[in-house]
């Protein structure tokens, strides 16, 4: 695994914040990733110095944050006016450029059917994502076939709100999951 990766070993829970008012909460929290569902061109950049400040990796989710388009210059706007460690988002082209000017990249897919399960090498490789997250995260029997599929570490979301869920995404394969359930946050 590449050195800049392992982190994601170790902190199997990722604060996913999805509001400002959520952040002080992450900060304060045991999670040393957080994943930015929020902001806009004008705080994201302030949002991501605090993670930074608080010694957290910060990524940046291209496609929630308002004022940046689906195209390729999003990367090099989060490259040039934040901090961020990486970036998500669900569009190839913007994660392979995030990735030429050397940010982190996580792809997130949404499994809806068995045609979005096929399709996922082909979008893996088209940006060459250093993780993947699939969504939703209950479903450890497809978590299981994706890690199976891919030797690009599997990060799940979306829906995990129990415990239960975090022990049930982790045992089928995934190296960490991603919430915005704060409670989950605490005493990993």
């Amino acid at each position: 695994m590449k050195p800049e990766l392992q982190l994601f070993e170790s902190n199997p829970i990722i604060a996913a914040v999805t509001d400002e008012e959520q952040l002080e909460e992450a900060l304060a929290s045991d999670c040393d990733i957080l994943f930015f569902l929020c902001g806009s061109i004008c705080s994201i950049g302030s949002l991501v110095d605090r993670a930074k400040a608080a010694g957290k990796l910060a990524f940046v989710h291209l496609d929630l944050t308002h004022g940046l388009a689906g195209k390729e210059i999003a990367a090099d706007f989060i490259k040039e006016f934040t901090r961020a460690d990486g970036v998500i988002s669900t569009r190839p082209l913007q994660l392979r450029r995030a990735k030429s000017i050397g940010l982190m990249t996580v792809l997130r897919i949404f499994l809806v059917d068995s045609l979005s399960l096929a399709n996922l090498r082909k979008q893996i490789d088209a940006c060459g994502a250093d993780l993947v997250e699939i969504m939703p995260g209950v479903m450890p029997k497809m978590i299981r076939r994706v890690c199976e599929m891919t030797d690009v570490p599997v990060i799940t979301g979306g829906l995990i709100a129990e415990k239960e869920d975090v022990i049930s995404a982790l045992s089928a394969g995934a190296q960490c999951i991603s919430t915005s359930c704060g409670g989950l946050w605490r005493d990993l």
